[in-house]
């Protein structure tokens, strides 16, 4: 599969479906609604897959990117291509294992941009935004979009976070919450 991020640059990926690439419009959506908060950011992107996300947090000026994915060989790949893409004084790191027993290793620091897309079926929405907010790795004016199915989505309750937008793109949908102002 070709893909390719900001400044047309391209991705590699993995041959097949086991990594689920964000549509080129959805990923163009995210960071025109975040259009002027990702310069020196830290991102944190949940279910990496293919990267592509981080990939264009890091073109984009964030300073960290740090990106969870199960699965090895995804993995490897989204490490070379962050590499490729990262300048001297970003920091970037891929850790594989599962999204809701690696959380808690990240508590002590917080993200201003949290993008997570896991698999829609997963059961992972609730367990990971619950574990995001027990970490306290959500920073106090950063934001998270959970994407997911928008036929199939059941808003979920945190305390002290508000859902302050939602989009729906076709097949995708978005939900975004920050902390209650």
């Amino acid at each position: 599969m070709s893909l390719r991020i900001y400044g047309n640059r391209p991705l590699k990926t993995l041959p097949g479906k086991e990594t689920r690439p964000t549509s080129a419009r959805v990923r163009e959506a995210v960071f025109n609604i975040w259009q002027g908060t990702i310069e020196g950011c830290r991102w944190l992107d949940l279910c990496t897959g293919t990267g592509s996300m981080g990939a264009e947090a890091l073109c984009r000026g964030a300073s960290l990117v740090v990106g969870i994915e199960k699965s090895h060989r995804p993995c490897a790949i989204i490490q070379q291509n962050w590499q490729n893409l990262a300048k001297a004084e970003q920091e970037f790191k891929v850790m594989r294992g599962d999204v809701v027993q690696l959380l808690p290793k990240l508590s002590g620091q917080q993200f201003d941009r949290i993008y997570f897309d896991p698999p829609y079926a997963s059961g992972l929405y609730q367990p990971v935004i619950e574990a995001i907010a027990q970490c306290d790795l959500l920073a106090f004016h950063g934001e998270i979009a959970v994407e997911h199915n928008p036929q199939d989505w059941t808003p979920l309750l945190i305390p002290s976070w508000e859902i302050c937008r939602e989009k729906v793109y076709g097949n995708t949908a978005l939900t975004f919450y920050s902390f209650v102002e």
